[in-house]
């Protein structure tokens, strides 16, 4: 258990590890089931809605959760595995799964509470006063007894300011609007003593005094004053005031209160604005010799100016005398030289700064950076202009020189693919004379993707962009860029072939010699020849995977990677087998790797293969192929970068579509000449993922991530055609993708069927219920800002309810079964008859849980798998077998990959799921190279409820698939309005 502990720790951000420490503290676990290799918790989140189930694997150090957590581990992995530690350790066990008299009149009760001031409201009466707490509106309503009394028009102003009302030290904030709510109260005390309320009064003085040659300025109390409220009143007198009136900002204010010390270097703002203005409001007592007498100066306008890389920073200021005294800055004025202290003249002050606004487009004292092309307007259109000078020389770069002129230094070097583009200002001074200027193409592309229109050259000056040629080539020359800087030596990656032969034929230059040979991979696959199997093959390859396998070694040759995206079951394993090449890592799920391993012994008997796996794990230097899981990629993470492979392989690469997670970051360090990712579902959720497994196989193809965000990804999700076209034509040399229908026309076909389900009338209930709540949950989500796929997760109990009541916290689970089980077992019935096989999946556990029982109650033989299999060769063997049960029960997780179940005929997906492609690889356990029966394909769906609405979005992904793979049309991303019309 330490070393799990120690792995979750490990795969945790220290957020995501403090707020699993705060669920195991609060009593969030509770243990649901201890089986033999697997501990299952629930772990409850706030508000009680969400409770995900959490599978803790100690043996093997790995984990599952249902929640769909960004980082490889969760918030309630990491509470699950600290509270179990505990438990175990014997800290803290865990919990398993209510005459008439006069009336009176009110009166205001002022009292001192230590320093602060208090009130109670009293009814005065003939026999006392009585304590009145509450509204007027309650005693008229007959809700708050006490004795009759008339209100007055002070009264009743109090009750609709203050509303109702308890005795309590008043706070600071309304209390000026209190005392004028209570201005011509007649029964007001205080401790005793009746007192008037004033208007807001400083009962200040500011007394300056000087030591040395500083000055000390300070507020002081009107010696009227004999008590201060910490809450803001004074008594004065027979007076109480609220504090206020003195005519200071409050920031000025506090300053004062406290004191403030003013060297030479404050002087002027003291003696040219702070001691006039504060004449004006207060007295001024005592003012020390060491004030000098400010004089009347004119302000004007002053400009600095500054280079900002390629831009032009220019700092406008007001300043006082020519040349300048004192600068204005903000509301201080800055002396500038000693013994000279102007009158601040806040008039001519703001009409300068009105100018310097509406002219020049500056704001005092705020630096602006102006682009090249604002900054040489701006140098021809206010340089030389009245009442104003510029300081400083940076402004004299900002001269147009001409327009840049690519083309292509003397490269590409012999027997070394190289980027040498040159820009050159055609037209110095842009009167053909003088020399030549230099730009650099990074500049150049940089400056044209903010939308520039000048680029600075190397020597001095800006030239304009050739903007024609950079439409049609500026990503083709920043892909060049970006792959150089990633090269060594200003080597290019082959894949950047392309790119660098398209700018040749621009510029009229020979394609570099590489170009010949490759330029088939580019336009179409055409050429590659029949692949030269190894010897050792032992397998008859169809046509298409002799294709494959001819696409794979033809990348090997050229030192490029690739992605194979097959449709499952078409025997990716086998076409990259017969191309792997020299000292080959295999990284693949963990329930996977047998597979590799039987299939190496199968078809490349002569491979020597280390599986890397295991408490004892070890490298075996030797060995032809290293196997290994993607838990061990990310726990060995520095002994398996460190090393130099000749191919590096990922299997089911889906599982690095999330590039922030660790097991991605550990994929991209791997160090290799050639990189191949396989997976039969390249794009699960969002274009993202292709990014992530293309920066694995080819870095640099797609760009940086935020770059591919905005040229493709959000383009594409908004139904962009354009951008769709340009990512297929980007990668398409480096994907290779068939479909089933399309290259194994022998399979039988695969029907899918939808079995709708009618809820009854408790179930109904029920999840009219959790829709309400989750409805509530989801808009205040989306109203904070929430993504819309996080959202999608909290929909987790309303799916549960539409499947099983009983999985719903607080609800029976001895009842009957669900209408959605019934259905089953009924077709389930019927296909027994018929003497077919089945698979049932779920994504939950309990929900097979639920099944179990009652396939036992109709004496119905079935097999289960899920991640607490200990032997799933043995299980998969057992149900391929001719007397093998009918039924396989699988969850989700542990069976969606790396099986081949073809003995059944009939797949169930109890629960649909958001993500198709996960669903698909689930349908492909049976229907697959191997099957010679017809397959049918169940979705269970209960009617009217959020099932309904994923059949939908399960559209809409495969549709983003395809746009980016197969030419199909963009699909948009699913609208928060749809995600809240799921509900209705």
């Amino acid at each position: 258990m330490e070393s799990l502990l120690a792995a979750i720790r490990k795969a945790c951000s220290a957020s995501t590890w403090s707020r699993g420490v705060e669920l195991a503290r609060s009593d969030a676990v509770m243990l649901q089931e201890r089986g033999k290799s697997e501990l299952e918790f629930r772990v409850a989140t706030k508000g009680g809605m969400v409770a995900p189930i959490v599978t803790l694997f100690p043996d093997d150090d790995e984990w599952s959760c249902e929640c769909n957590f960004p980082e490889d581990a969760c918030p309630h992995v990491a509470a699950a595995a600290i509270a179990w530690q505990q438990d175990q350790a014997g800290g803290k066990p865990l919990t398993q799964a209510d005459a008439p008299k006069a009336p009176g009149r009110i009166a205001y009760r002022f009292e001192t509470r230590g320093e602060s001031l208090a009130l109670r409201r009293v009814i005065v009466h003939e026999g006392g006063e009585w304590a009145f707490d509450g509204t007027l509106a309650m005693v008229a309503q007959g809700k708050l007894r006490g004795p009759k009394f008339v209100a007055a028009p002070a009264d009743l102003r109090f009750e609709k300011h203050v509303g109702t009302f308890m005795a309590q030290v008043l706070p600071k904030a309304g209390l000026a609007r209190l005392f004028e709510t209570l201005s011509d109260a007649t029964d007001v005390t205080l401790d005793g003593t009746a007192v008037r309320l004033g208007p807001p009064s400083s009962g200040l003085r500011v007394l300056v005094r000087g030591e040395g040659d500083r000055v000390f300025a300070q507020l002081e109390r009107d010696p009227e004053v004999t008590m201060v409220f910490k809450n803001g009143a004074i008594r004065r007198g027979d007076r109480l005031h609220p504090v206020g009136g003195h005519g200071l900002p409050e920031g000025e204010f506090n300053e004062l209160r406290r004191g403030k010390w003013f060297d030479a270097e404050g002087m002027a703002t003291l003696a040219g604005d702070l001691v006039p203005r504060w004449k004006r409001t207060l007295p001024i007592e005592n003012v020390s010799e060491s004030v000098p007498q400010a004089r009347a100066l004119k302000p004007r306008i002053a400009i600095s100016t500054a280079r900002d890389g390629d831009a032009l920073s220019l700092l406008g200021t007001v300043v006082y005398g020519d040349p300048a005294v004192a600068r204005v800055d903000g509301d201080r004025l800055t002396s500038l030289r000693e013994g000279d202290v102007p009158l601040r003249n806040l008039r001519l002050e703001k009409i300068l700064v009105e100018r310097m606004r509406e002219e020049l487009g500056l704001e005092p004292g705020v630096r602006r950076s102006l682009s090249p092309g604002e900054a040489v307007a701006w140098n021809q259109r206010f340089l030389g202009g009245e009442g104003y000078a510029v300081e400083g020389r940076a402004h004299h770069d900002f001269v147009l020189r001409g327009e840049v002129v690519p083309r292509l230094g003397e490269g590409p070097r012999e027997g070394e693919l190289a980027f040498e583009l040159e820009l050159d200002d055609g037209d110095a001074g842009g009167s053909g004379g003088g020399p030549r200027g230099r730009a650099e193409p990074g500049a150049v592309v940089a400056a044209w993707r903010r939308g520039e229109e000048l680029v600075p050259l190397v020597d001095g000056g800006f030239a304009r962009l050739p903007l024609e040629f950079l439409a049609r080539h500026g990503e083709r020359v920043a892909a060049l860029l970006r792959a150089r800087e990633a090269a060594r030596d200003d080597a290019l990656p082959t894949w950047a072939t392309a790119d660098l032969a398209a700018l040749c034929e621009a510029l009229e230059r020979p394609a570099p010699p590489q170009w010949q040979h490759l330029r088939g991979l580019f336009e179409g696959f055409e050429g590659l020849g029949e692949p030269v199997l190894p010897a050792d093959v032992t397998a008859s390859l169809r046509d298409y995977q002799r294709r494959g396998v001819a696409w794979l070694s033809f990348l090997q040759d050229a030192k490029m990677g690739g992605l194979l995206a097959d449709d499952m079951g078409l025997g990716k394993t086998l076409q990259t087998l017969c191309a792997i090449r020299g000292r080959t890592l295999v990284v693949a799920p963990t329930s996977v790797l047998p597979n590799w391993a039987a299939e190496i012994a199968r078809f490349r008997p002569a491979l020597r293969v280390c599986s890397y796996h295991g408490p004892g794990r070890e490298l075996g230097r030797d060995a032809d192929v290293t196997l290994t899981s993607f838990a061990l990629l990310r726990l060995d993470r520095e002994l398996l970068t460190r090393q130099s492979w000749d191919t590096v392989v990922i299997d089911e690469a889906q599982a690095i579509k999330n590039p922030d997670s660790q097991v991605a970051r550990a994929a991209f360090e791997l160090q290799a000449r050639v990189r191949f990712a396989l997976t039969g579902t390249p794009v699960e959720n969002r274009l993202e993922d292709l990014w992530s497994q293309f920066h694995f196989a080819n870095p640099g193809l797609l760009g940086g991530r935020s770059e591919f965000l905005e040229r493709y990804a959000r383009p594409i999700g908004s139904g962009d055609a354009s951008a769709t076209a340009a990512l297929r034509e980007r990668i398409r040399p480096f994907v290779l993708r068939r479909l089933k229908r399309e290259v194994a026309r022998e399979l039988p076909p695969r029907t899918d069927l939808v079995l709708h389900c009618e809820l009854r009338d408790e179930e109904r209930a029920v999840y009219d219920a959790v829709r309400a709540a989750t409805r509530e949950d989801i808009a205040a989500r989306l109203g904070a800002g929430g993504e819309v796929m996080a959202m999608l997760e909290a929909l987790l109990r309303l799916r549960q309810a539409a499947c099983d009541s009983a999985l719903v916290p607080g609800q029976r689970s001895d009842g009957p079964p669900s209408s959605k089980l019934e259905r089953l077992l009924d077709t389930l019935a019927t296909l027994r008859e018929a003497g077919s096989k089945a698979l049932v999946f779920s994504q939950w556990t309990s929900l097979l849980d639920r099944v179990e029982p009652l396939l036992a109650e109709q004496g119905v033989p079935y097999l289960r798998l899920d991640g607490s299999t200990s032997d799933r060769g043995a299980v998969v063997e057992r149900f391929q077998a001719d007397d093998g049960p009918p039924v396989l029960l699988i969850s989700l997780r542990a069976g969606g990959t790396g099986l081949n179940l073809t003995a059944a005929d009939h797949v169930f997906l109890l629960d649909p799921w958001w993500n198709p492609a996960v669903e698909d690889q689930a349908a492909d356990r049976a229907h697959r190279i191997g099957q010679d029966k017809p397959v049918f394909v169940h979705r269970l769906v209960a009617r009217n409820t959020v099932e309904e609405g994923i059949l939908a979005l399960q559209l809409r992904k495969r549709e983003l698939a395809a746009a980016a793979l197969e030419g199909g049309t963009p699909a948009t991303a699913i609208t928060r309005d749809e995600l809240l019309a799921l509900l209705d």
